[in-house]
């Protein structure tokens, strides 16, 4: 049924369950970070971007995608928006103030990208970012993996950004390099081989060497010709952004987090601390008349 649907319905793929979580798969197989139209006489470059209906949607914006979601809640219609992108409607929003999230010095050798995601989660929390756009930037995030990168994204319903916008460098056109072969999806058992060959991944044309040389070759003269490629190091390619707050690597601790609610962050040299008086803290409880 998948691979039926995936050659009947135009520019349509169908991942069957049990792939992998959703967000995971799009960042490492099925996000392009530039697309082209199929007009082989005229090509067509342009973004990628993305509206999906769970709110780590944004995880995609480690990869400079921009992408959010717009899930349906309690008393909210907002996923019908979704619905109307499906069927190749356009999306509106009022551009909302864009934070700007500086990212200086080297980390602790001590310290974890866990530790990083924690303490940017709680810093953003306190600086307040409830319905903003968040763009990192700074000669930090250069030592930062996409995969620290996509977690910080995720983690956009915790500090309440629309969005947290890592734009596109070099380690994003080498991870592009690393994960671009479909044979590699199907082989795992993501897909099937005919989807994989109807599909071609990140659209890197062909699977051999030359071709995924050519294509990132590609996304990167395009990027940098429209202002989108980034040089972390180079301070006169930063934006000018609505609010500027900075984050010094080196000030990061080890650190624990409860699972849900990973903003109260607490420091390994204060745990035992926080632990003994914690023990003696009294627990209210409401007890209801049934």
């Amino acid at each position: 049924m998948a691979t039926w649907g995936a050659k009947a319905l135009k520019n349509m793929l169908i991942v069957p369950p049990g792939s992998g979580i959703v967000h995971q798969v799009n960042l490492e197989y099925l996000a392009r970070v530039v697309f082209q139209s199929d007009d082989a006489s005229s090509p067509l470059l342009f973004p990628d971007s993305l509206v999906g209906t769970d709110s780590h949607t944004t995880m995609i914006n480690g990869l400079g995608v921009f992408g959010w979601g717009v899930g349906v809640e309690s008393g909210d219609i907002s996923g019908i928006e979704a619905e109307a992108v499906m069927l190749g409607q356009c999306i509106s929003m009022v551009l909302p103030p864009v934070v700007g999230y500086r990212i200086v010095g080297h980390l602790n050798p001590l310290a974890t990208a866990t530790d990083v995601v924690l303490t940017i989660t709680k810093h953003l929390r306190e600086v307040g970012v409830v319905g903003k756009l968040v763009e990192f930037f700074g000669p930090g995030v250069a030592s930062l993996s996409i995969a620290d990168r996509a977690t910080i994204s995720n983690m956009c319903p915790e500090y309440g950004a629309t969005l947290a916008f890592f734009p596109v460098d070099i380690n994003t056109l080498q991870y592009l390099t690393l994960t671009g072969q479909c044979s590699r999806f199907a082989e795992e058992g993501g897909v099937s081989n005919s989807i994989c060959r109807d599909y071609q991944l990140r659209d890197l044309g062909t699977f051999t060497a030359a071709g995924r040389k050519e294509a990132i070759g590609r996304i990167e003269a395009y990027l940098k010709t429209v202002k989108m490629y980034r040089q972390y190091e180079d301070a006169a390619q930063d934006p000018v952004f609505s609010k500027v707050v900075e984050l010094d690597l080196g000030n990061v601790v080890p650190s624990v987090s409860g699972p849900k609610r990973p903003q109260d962050r607490i420091s390994v040299d204060e745990l035992k601390q926080e632990f003994l008086s914690n023990l003696t803290n009294k627990v209210s409880r409401r007890i209801e008349n049934r």
